[in-house]
């Protein structure tokens, strides 16, 4: 049996931007393989390569066996894609642009309603409002039925939980989790780390380049060193003397806090805090913590520094 995905040093060149880098990584069956990265990272021009709307420069891919430039046609019938911009037909209603999409690919929505009730199910009663309309929320459901209404072998999401509410968000992973027990293999991109953790390997990618492949866990667990988090009342300067620390690796915001990489060879906290008395900071809090996915991509663009 062919695995969903395969690539294969796949690169990708707009002018003088190396979009994608000698780009590798298989999707396995049943799979939610997350691609995480910011913008411009190059997830987009690889979803549109796998979805057959670029032709990779070098370097091969194949989703279920077919070759993404020989087989595209093949390809189109059996893959679902969810484009990051809501891209259906804002002044048909809801039902329409089901009823279309179904349309294209030779089926019904009655055919394949059990695959999408749980999500369609949400928005039915929205069913004769115009698709442009909808909320957020709204709009990401109905363009996952659109995606879906196929019964697809493979999905590909493009930043599908971008400009949503966080309640939003949490909805569609958990419909996606439930996806995966319909033999679909899930393709998802993002630029929220915290979403990493909710699949079951993630790529780390950034200016083009895979950095780290595995699972969450395993990615969190290879982190060298010790973190600490710092939490003071006088936030900016707190980062700038934490970043002149001897033992610093690195320091940067996170939230309420800095969280400060440190070399733990010829360490002691004793020595961190007299450090921080020295330069004049009085109220501050220092907890030990772990690694999160944020934490290792930071870590990883140290090593990988950005090129021109």
């Amino acid at each position: 049996m062919s695995l969903p995905v395969v690539v294969e040093n796949v690169s990708k060149i707009y002018g003088e931007v190396k979009a994608l880098s000698n780009v590798s990584f298989e999707l396995n069956p049943g799979e939610l393989f997350g691609f995480i990265g910011p913008d411009g990272a190059g997830k987009t021009s690889l979803f549109r390569i796998l979805t057959t709307l670029l032709i990779p420069d070098s370097g091969t891919a194949h989703v279920d066996g077919l070759d993404v430039v020989k087989d595209y046609k093949a390809i189109r019938r059996i893959v679902g894609y969810m484009p990051g911009r809501f891209s259906l037909y804002q002044d048909l209603t809801v039902e329409e642009n089901l009823n279309f999409f179904a349309g294209i690919f030779k089926t019904t929505v009655k055919e394949n309603y059990d695959l999408i009730k749980d999500i369609y199910s949400q928005i039915e009663p929205f069913k004769n409002r115009p698709a442009g309309k909808l909320s957020g929320g709204m709009k990401q459901k109905l363009a996952l039925s659109c995606a879906l209404v196929h019964k697809p072998k493979v999905l590909f999401l493009d930043e599908p939980t971008t400009g949503v509410d966080a309640v939003s968000r949490v909805e569609f992973w958990e419909m996606l989790k439930r996806l995966q027990k319909q033999d679909i293999a899930i393709l998802v991109s993002t630029p929220y780390m915290d979403e990493a953790s909710l699949c079951d390997r993630v790529a780390l990618i950034q200016q083009g380049k895979i950095m780290d492949i595995d699972t969450p866990n395993t990615i969190t667990k290879r982190f060298p060193g010790q973190l600490y988090a710092i939490a003071s009342t006088q936030m900016y300067q707190v980062l700038l003397d934490l970043k002149n620390f001897p033992n610093s690796i690195s320091a940067y915001p996170f939230g309420d806090s800095v969280h400060l990489h440190i070399d733990d060879m010829h360490f002691t906290l004793d020595h961190l805090e007299s450090y921080l008395h020295e330069k004049g900071h009085t109220t501050f809090e220092i907890s030990k913590i772990d690694a999160s996915i944020e934490d290792c991509f930071m870590n990883l663009m140290e090593k990988h520094p950005a090129h021109g």
